[in-house]
């Protein structure tokens, strides 16, 4: 595309002091030009009323479109939306409207109205959720329009119940995702507890199974952190009586870490137990638990969090297996996991050889390095909590 004279003298003479007003006539080719669009975006934030109308004038609603999926047009549009009087940001809301799911598919199109939704009052963005209507799976899916769902969910002044609506019978669809996924995190995180209920109860039927999803596993972490009490008994429960194959799984053993750190401590005691105390068959987890390549990290995050009677029956049943696995040579793949165990036992001032003392007082511990899908730990005990909306007092 030829470039115009005045955009050819800009980009050659950059030392020339240059004005909004001296580019009128062709803000539109400055707006989709590299150089240009910093220009634009730079003078706008000190401009006048009058040299920020002249921007305005050209740009809506005429070019508008062509603007919002411009690689280097879209900032300029953002720069409007966010510097913009409320009755120029509504020009620009009207002027998007019947093209907001074709935008919201779109690369440089969705980042303006993830813009806009910000300073969209609650009519306006019920309009714009109307139009999404139908298309709101598909947008959850898609790279881009995943983000515009996210803001709506984010956004306090947006209808949630169209969108509950929608994910209802799809929440393991969703849930296994990749871009799904982290949708159903922000709903279960900004919408009210009393909507996003019955998804919730549809992810507790499938709590195993999303343990084990590259994406999936993703969600019920969050529902361990950041969730009620009672969603993070139901998935806890669920785990006790399978900690042992879970612990031995890619990604089911990050939820059994984030399980061991927010479990409460009866919970956690439970836990504990079944990946170390030797079971009926004559089967000991503590072989798997040290040996494992996920395993061992459960089994190092239980020494981290173990107390009491848990952490006593733990290091009986890891001293017998730390002290043949030390035999072996340093070339050994499970000389790692050696290093790791006894960097822990340390830092709580374990001696494992000793006999055993019960340990009370927990001390921090540095992060591990280890592919997780949050790097973010607390050991705190959840607090008693009454059931939350819509379940009822048997379940």
């Amino acid at each position: 595309m030829m470039r115009s004279a005045v955009l050819e003298d800009f980009r050659n003479n950059r030392n020339k002091r240059w004005d909004l007003q001296d580019i009128a006539g062709h803000v539109f080719e400055f707006s989709c030009d590299q150089h240009g669009s910093r220009f634009i975006q730079h003078k706008l934030t000190t401009a006048n009323e009058l040299s920020r109308s002249i921007v305005y004038r050209e740009l809506i609603p005429a070019n508008i479109l062509r603007l919002a999926r411009d690689v280097f047009g879209n900032y300029v549009l953002q720069k409007l939306c966010e510097l913009g009087t409320p009755e120029e940001r509504a020009t620009v809301a009207r002027a998007l409207q019947g093209h907001i799911v074709s935008l919201s598919l779109d690369m440089y199109g969705c980042r303006v109205l993830q813009r806009m939704i910000d300073y969209l009052n609650a009519e306006e963005q019920a309009r714009w959720v109307d139009e999404l209507n139908g298309h709101i799976l598909q947008s959850v899916k898609d790279s881009n329009g995943n983000h515009v769902i996210q803001k709506f969910l984010e956004s306090p002044l947006s209808d949630k119940s169209i969108f509950i609506l929608t994910f209802k019978n799809h929440v393991y669809e969703m849930a296994t995702h990749p871009h799904g996924c982290r949708v159903l995190q922000r709903c279960f995180e900004h919408v009210k507890p009393e909507l996003t209920r019955v998804l919730l109860n549809e992810m507790h039927l499938r709590t195993l199974n999303l343990m084990q999803d590259q994406y999936g596993n993703y969600v019920i972490q969050f529902i361990l952190e950041k969730g009620s009490v009672y969603d993070r008994s139901r998935v806890i429960e669920t785990l006790i009586g399978n900690m042992l194959p879970m612990s031995k799984h890619k990604f089911a053993s990050n939820v059994c870490e984030k399980a061991i750190i927010n479990a409460s401590l009866e919970q956690r005691k439970l836990l504990i137990e079944e990946i170390s105390l030797q079971r009926s068959d004559g089967m000991n987890p503590m072989v798997t638990m040290i040996k494992d390549q996920y395993a061992n990290y459960v089994l190092q995050r239980a020494l981290e969090i173990g107390e009491g009677i848990a952490l006593d029956g733990l290091l009986n049943a890891l001293r017998p297996q730390l002290m043949n696995m030390r035999k072996l040579p340093a070339s050994s793949p499970f000389s790692k996991h050696i290093v790791a165990v006894e960097r822990i036992l340390r830092e709580r001032n374990v001696d494992i050889n000793a006999p055993r003392e019960r340990i009370v007082d927990i001390h921090a511990q540095e992060p591990r390095t280890r592919p997780s899908s949050d790097s973010s730990d607390s050991g705190s005990t959840p607090i008693a909590e009454a059931k939350p909306p819509g379940v009822q007092a048997t379940a």
